[in-house]
This record gives structure tokens, C-alpha cells and sequence, in this order.
């Protein structure tokens, strides 16, 4: 994994060093400071909107295979934001209830929510998403928190619902720019929280503190209690935050404990309690609402994937989340129990070993755990290994397995990968590409699809539908999805809501329980969301021109003309060079080449011509022109020109 990092940050350097070739001299229209546009003759105007965030990018870090980095920086820098001064005129909270999501609707993952009541915020998980297709480079979004930003001294706490990153990967990016107030969470998220901050040792130290379901607190002038829920990841919470109208129930993910259909009595005991309270709003998940029915339960599939570790002949290689960390659990105890030693291998799911260990929740005794390197002390048909990626990741541990390019592991005919797992949308041909390679080396998979070994961390509609009955709310805010799913759970909570009483949310939509908790409306004001994005040391509302910039080069690459002009004569000293990545193959199209020489050199000595002092900008903007205007024309390609035009 390493070297292949390695001869990534290898290819990132050695394009970098091209990019710094290209901004001698006066630089181009192209590779301009961020935030300034070239007026007709090369002028530039500081500060001006390059796309719909109207804001500007930070300035990016070093070449990286890995997680962002932090360094020193002055102190606008070091806080890695791109401040915008405009405010948003949002009108006094007064005495309604508003309610704000800064992600994790219209989407999967980023989810950051807040309840506003008087003096009080409280804010509900701070979680991030991953790049997505048409944002190159970009390493995580973040939810905006302009609005909490404006409001730091009403915020009395965070309340994070449970491990995953979606839940609290942007806790380190944003902690500090909100004031850093009290992150209440229960043990195993906590320590999932503590793991993560120190890759961030440089910031200063958070005020954590640990709560347990059937807790009741008092933060800020508002009473919070907790309640357990069932999900992918350990101690995971439910919210409930009393108002003088009634309770706002806040269930973070969840799915229902059952057995084919049958709910447990422990999850009945958990939502009797609703049974004597009187919920105002109901927040949950809508991440299957589309599923129809149950889902299959967790009690089958581990039933199942115990009789795949005790009937497996040869060595076992398990694959699934890292995040389903009570899976990974009960396939410990499974391979502990039939006598197989366990490899772990992958970076993540280790990470969540130890903390698993350190919470007390990991039963298995020392030796059934082994290093790598013990695996040729021991049978084949007495080893399991547990490793990353089945969602086919390019340097994830099952992907080098499958490419035989791992250190230590490779597959043999003996062998049976279990992957247990369900594809994310938009992995489907990385999957199919890694069953292929593990398929082409004799080795038995089973998936998902031919085997009950996988079940989601969310509820399908039906148990929503008991949800919904047993909380019974007057209101409801579906969350956590996409906005078909929440249109499909809204349809779903008709059965016990009113219809008028709910509302499908927007990042950003403010919405308010107002007139002493009888109607709920969204206002026409919205709170700031134009996305926040990680990228290699800076985080900020990336401006647009760089993405597009990124987009352009992933598709038609660049162009990189350098020409030298002598200052008496205006004429060019030499025939100009020209570098291009990604575009032609420049052996096989010398004549573009010779004809492009020609445009550059008639546009430099043209303009140039009578001119002194040269102006640089403008003569290299009519070259990003002409150049432009004739690669397309010849080729039907539009990659970026850069000139380098130098004076001797």
C-alpha cells in the first residue's frame, strides 16, 4: 500500500514540477491567482466570483498518497477557512423551534444537524463525506457552519449519535471554528472520536464527555436525554431533546433487532418509553426507506457466516466494512470458536480493533489474534483473515491480494474469500473487476447476492413503520438520504403522520415549530450551504474555476507553450517549446505542432510589435485564445494552455 502511495505522490511531483515550469514569468490566464479575473488586456481584478460559491480556494498542499496534513501557518491560513463577510439576514429565532441541517440530507454521509430554541443550540453530529466524481483532488466535504459560526456563543453542546465518519470525520476540521463546546458522546464513540484526534495532535485538546442511554442531562437550559439504538457500529444513541411543546426524538442511523420480522424485547423495551412521552418532531433514517419489507436480520447473517468459518476447508479471507464493527466482533468469536487464528489486515479495520479492545468489548483471548508474518505457523484450514476492501479500493488489502501484490498474502486455489458486503453505488465495475482477479485464481467467493451474509445498518420501511407508530410524533423531518428516499419515507410515515405535518428538508432549509408547537414551516431564508472541501492542506469553499480547471485536465489534458520574446525587437528569439501531458502523443503529430509554432509566433511578434514596455498578461491571454481556438479546431479537444512567455 505504501509503495504504491509512493509512486502516486511520484506522478502528483512530477506534474507539480511541470505546473511550476509553466507559472514562470507573469503566469497565464489558466494558472492566475485564485480569485482575480483577467480583464481584455491582461488587468486583473481582485476578488471576483469565478463560479456559484463565489469564494476562493486555499492554497494547496504538497503531493499526497495519504490523509491531509497540517503545517504552521500565518494565522488567516492556519485556520484553513476562506472567510466570506457577507451575513446571512436570517430573522431572530424569538420563541419557535428551529431546526437546521448543514448536510447529511440531499446525500449520503456529512451529517450535521441543530436544534435552536432561545439561547440554546445544540448541535447534532459532525460528520464529512468523500470526493466525489466531479470534484477531482478533493479529499473530504464538510458541512458549512457559517450559521453556527455567527451564533458560537449560543452552542452549548455536540451530540454525536455514533462512530462512523459520517457521523464524526469533521470534528477535527471544525470543532474549533464553533467555539469548541462539549462533544457528548457514549464509550465506544468517544474513544472512536479520541483515536481519530490524534492524527491531529496540533490542535487543541477537546472537551469530551461520555453518557450512556437512559442518561438525562441538563445542557444549557434545555433537558437531553438518551436512548440505545440499534446499528452497524457499538453504542449507538437516539436524542431526545425536551421543549416546553413536546419532545424532539432525534434516532441518528438505525435499524430494528428482529428475527425474520420478529422484533426483539429488547427493542421493545427501548421504544415503550415513547409510549408515555409527547413527541413533538421526530427526526430518523432514510437510507432504506425504498427497501420494502425487513431486512434481513443480523442474528441470520451471523448464523451464516458462522457455518462458512466452521465448514471452509482452506484458509478463510473475510472482506467487509471496516465500520461494521459488531459483525467483525461476532466473526472473532466464530473464528475463536472453531479454532481458526485471525489475520487482521488493513488499516481501518486495525484501527477499530484496538479501539474495540479498548472499550472491553473485544471477548476473544490474546493468541487468537496474529501478525501476518505468524501465518506460515499454522495450517492452512486453521487461519481466517479479515481485511479491507471489498468495495474494490485501489490499494485496499483484498484489491493487492487479488493483484498479487501484496507483501505477505497470496491466493491459492484452497483459498475462499467471503465478502460481506454490498456494493455502494457507483463501485460496481471495481467490484466486478476484483471478483474477476480473485476468480481467475481458482478461489471460491461467496457475496451477498448468493448467500444471506450481509444486512444493512438501516431500516427498511417496515421497520420504520413501527417506528413511526411506536414514537408516534406529531411532526417529522426524514433525514439522512437522498431526497427520493425521504420522499418514499414520507410516504411511508403517512400511516401515523399527517401529511401537512411533514416536511422533506434541504441542506441549509430553515424550518421552525412555531405558534407554541401547532405548525411547522420551512422559512424562505436559507442558512449558508455551499459545500466546505478538504483539500491537502486547505479546507474552504473551493472556488469553481479549480475544479473545472481539474476537470479539463482529467479529459483533455495540457499544453504548456514556452516562448522567449527579445525586449528591443518584440521579435521571438528562438521557436517556441512546447510540452504537453495528456492531450496528443506528441511523436505521432508533428504537423499540429508545427502549426501550432506558427500561431504562437505570429500571435507573439503581432502583438508585441510597437509595444513597450511588452505587456506579458495581455500577450499571453491572446495566446491562450489563438492557441485554444486552433487545438480544438484541428482536434476537437479543449485541454489547458499554459504559456510561459519570457523577456530577454
Amino acid at each position: 500500500m505504501m509503495m504504491a502511495g509512493n509512486n502516486e505522490n511520484r506522478r502528483r511531483e512530477s506534474f507539480g514540477n511541470r505546473a511550476r515550469i509553466g507559472g514562470m514569468g507573469h503566469g497565464s490566464r489558466n494558472q492566475r491567482p485564485h480569485g482575480e479575473s483577467r480583464g481584455p488586456r491582461g488587468e486583473t481584478s481582485a476578488g471576483k466570483s469565478h463560479g456559484p460559491t463565489g469564494g476562493r480556494s486555499g492554497r494547496r498542499g504538497p503531493p499526497r498518497g495519504g490523509r491531509p496534513l497540517f503545517m504552521e501557518r500565518p494565522k488567516e491560513e492556519a485556520r484553513g477557512i476562506r472567510e466570506t463577510k457577507e451575513s446571512v439576514k436570517i430573522p431572530p429565532v424569538g420563541e419557535n423551534i428551529r431546526i437546521i441541517h448543514l448536510g447529511g440530507v440531499e446525500e449520503v454521509g456529512r451529517n450535521m444537524s441543530l436544534v435552536e430554541i432561545g439561547e440554546d443550540i445544540i448541535v447534532i453530529d459532525c460528520g464529512f463525506s468523500f470526493k466525489e466524481e466531479d470534484a477531482p483532488g478533493i479529499d473530504y466535504i464538510l458541512p458549512n457552519t457559517k450559521y453556527l459560526e455567527e451564533r458560537k456563543s449560543k452552542i452549548k453542546a455536540i451530540l454525536i449519535t455514533h462512530g462512523h465518519l459520517d457521523h464524526i470525520g469533521a470534528i477535527p476540521y471544525l470543532i474549533n471554528k464553533i467555539g469548541n463546546p462539549p462533544i457528548y458522546a457514549r464509550n465506544f464513540t468517544a474513544l472512536m472520536i479520541k483515536k481519530r484526534q490524534e492524527e491531529f495532535s496540533h490542535l487543541p485538546p477537546i472537551d469530551l464527555r461520555v453518557v450512556e442511554k437512559g442518561e438525562t442531562l441538563k445542557i444549557g437550559s434545555l433537558n437531553v436525554a438518551f436512548f440505545a439504538v440499534s446499528h452497524a457500529i457499538p453504542d449507538s444513541m437516539g436524542i431526545i431533546i425536551e421543549t416546553p411543546y413536546g419532545d424532539i426524538v432525534h434516532t441518528g442511523d438505525l435499524r430494528l433487532d428482529h428475527y425474520e420480522g420478529e422484533i426483539s424485547e429488547m427493542e421493545k423495551e427501548v421504544y415503550e418509553q415513547f409510549k408515555n412521552r409527547k413527541v413533538l418532531l421526530l427526526e430518523t433514517d432514510s437510507t432504506n426507506a425504498e427497501n420494502p419489507g425487513f431486512s434481513i436480520s443480523e442474528r441470520l447473517v451471523r448464523e451464516n457466516i458462522d457455518k462458512v468459518i466452521r465448514d471452509t476447508k482452506g484458509r478463510l479471507i473475510i472482506s467487509s466494512f471496516a465500520s461494521q464493527v459488531e459483525r467483525m466482533l461476532a466473526m472473532l468469536e466464530s473464528a475463536e470458536k472453531h479454532g481458526r487464528k485471525v489475520v487482521i489486515e488493513g488499516r481501518s479495520m486495525k484501527t477499530n480493533i484496538e479501539v474495540t479492545k479498548a472499550a472491553g468489548l473485544l471477548k476473544v483471548k490474546p493468541g487468537a489474534l496474529i501478525s501476518v508474518e505468524e501465518m506460515t505457523n499454522y495450517p492452512e484450514n486453521k487461519l481466517m483473515l479479515m481485511v479491507t476492501g471489498a468495495q474494490g479500493e485501489e490499494f485496499a488489502a483484498l484489491t493487492r491480494i487479488s493483484n498479487k501484490t501484496h507483501k505477505y498474502i497470496r491466493l491459492m486455489p484452497r483459498d475462499t474469500v467471503l465478502m460481506s458486503s454490498s456494493v455502494v453505488p457507483g463501485n460496481e465495475r471495481s467490484v466486478q473487476n476484483l471478483k474477476d482477479n480473485i476468480s481467475r485464481q481458482g478461489v471460491h467467493i461467496i457475496h451477498y447476492k448468493t448467500s444471506d451474509i450481509h444486512s444493512s445498518g438501516h431500516a427498511n420501511s417496515e421497520e420504520l413503520a413501527w417506528i413511526h407508530a411506536k414514537i408516534n410524533p406529531k411532526f417529522l423531518i426524514p433525514i439522512h438520504g437522498y431526497h427520493y428516499m425521504h420522499q418514499v419515507h414520507a410516504d411511508i410515515a403517512a400511516r401515523v403522520v399527517k401529511p401537512e405535518n411533514i416536511i422533506i428538508p434541504d441542506n441549509g432549509m430553515i424550518i421552525e415549530i412555531q405558534e407554541k408547537g401547532t405548525k411547522m414551516v420551512s422559512l424562505k431564508e436559507n442558512a449558508p450551504k455551499n459545500i466546505i472541501m478538504v483539500d491537502g492542506f486547505s479546507v474552504g469553499d473551493m472556488q469553481e474555476v479549480v475544479l473545472r480547471d481539474r476537470q479539463m485536465l482529467a479529459q483533455d489534458g495540457m499544453f504548456v507553450v514556452i516562448a522567449m520574446i527579445d525586449f528591443k525587437t518584440g521579435k521571438l528569439r528562438k521557436s517556441p517549446d512546447i510540452l504537453s501531458r495528456g492531450f496528443v502523443y506528441l511523436k505521432e503529430s508533428q504537423d499540429l505542432l508545427r502549426q501550432a509554432r506558427l500561431v504562437i509566433k505570429k500571435t507573439v511578434e503581432d502583438s508585441a510589435s510597437g509595444m513597450n514596455p511588452i505587456n506579458f498578461d495581455y500577450i499571453k491571454g491572446l495566446v491562450t485564445d489563438n492557441v485554444s481556438k486552433f487545438l480544438f479546431q484541428k482536434t476537437a479537444k479543449r485541454p489547458i494552455v499554459i504559456p510561459v512567455i519570457l523577456g530577454i
